[in-house]
């Protein structure tokens, strides 16, 4: 006889994230929320390019005026796939990470429980994903449809005011985010005494620039403590995210939302 299925999988329904094969990306926020909970999820690209990805490509058909269950057409990738959840049973599919992230945080745990703090942690979660957007336009400050090397000289000139101006500013924000909430006896959160969304979201932030801007994160270490020394590294450490980082599922940074030039980092 096969052994049961876990309870966790049975109670939860088969979501689907849409997204991009082989890079983290704007994904990735999605993923981590899945991963800190512990709640199963497929991810088509990944787990079959060939017969997963073309359920990303066909989301994002530009004739479209919505598919057959009366969902609107989808921008861009990411989206998510909910069976039963639309309108009359039917499957729901919405886009945008951060739409998506405040949709299925409070339904695998990842959401405060009270309504103040829900909206502090948005806050949080949108504040972070600015910065993911300034990071990903030092790379491609002009066009999105041009190549780097296409602009090359004002990337240079967007990721030094990228590096002295914008990082210290996000940064000293979520410090004093963390500083606060450790004065109220939270621990080591950026909201209450759990992990929750906005943490997920911030860290990957922080990971990314990591990996895109190696030379200045290890400059700022000092200067930010609390986020540096506390919230990353015990990041890693969560039940359910140290197992995601160590596997197979967790992609390596490349050419995606957050991309390695040297030239871009500090010299």
């Amino acid at each position: 006889m096969a052994a049961p299925e876990p309870k966790r999988q049975r109670t939860h329904p088969n979501y689907e994230l849409l997204y991009h094969p082989t890079i983290p990306g704007r994904g990735e926020y999605v993923r981590l929320v899945f991963e800190a909970a512990g709640v199963p999820y497929s991810d088509p690209a990944n787990e079959d390019q060939n017969n997963g990805y073309p359920k990303v490509q066909a989301i994002c058909d530009a004739n479209s005026t919505g598919d057959e269950e009366g969902n609107p057409p989808a921008f861009a990738p990411p989206a998510l796939r909910v069976p039963g959840a639309g309108k009359d049973g039917k499957s729901l599919l919405i886009c945008q990470t951060p739409n998506i992230v405040e949709y299925i945080a409070p339904k695998v745990g990842l959401a405060p429980a009270d309504e103040v703090d829900r909206l502090h942690a948005n806050q949080l979660m949108l504040t972070a994903l600015d910065m993911s957007n300034e990071a990903h336009d030092t790379h491609h400050p002009v066009a999105v449809m041009l190549y780097y090397e296409d602009q090359k000289e004002e990337s240079s000139r967007k990721a030094k005011d990228f590096r002295e101006s914008r990082i210290p500013k996000f940064f000293s924000y979520f410090e004093r985010v963390l500083k606060g909430n450790k004065q109220l006896g939270k621990g080591k959160y950026l909201i209450g005494d759990k992990l929750s969304y906005a943490d997920t979201t911030w860290w990957q932030v922080v990971d990314g620039l990591h990996f895109a801007f190696p030379k200045e994160m290890e400059a700022r270490k000092k200067e930010f403590p609390l986020l540096f020394a506390t919230f990353y590294p015990s990041f890693k450490e969560e039940k359910g995210i140290k197992e995601y980082l160590a596997s197979e599922r967790r992609l390596k940074y490349s050419m995606g939302l957050y991309r390695h030039y040297p030239e871009l980092d500090r010299q």
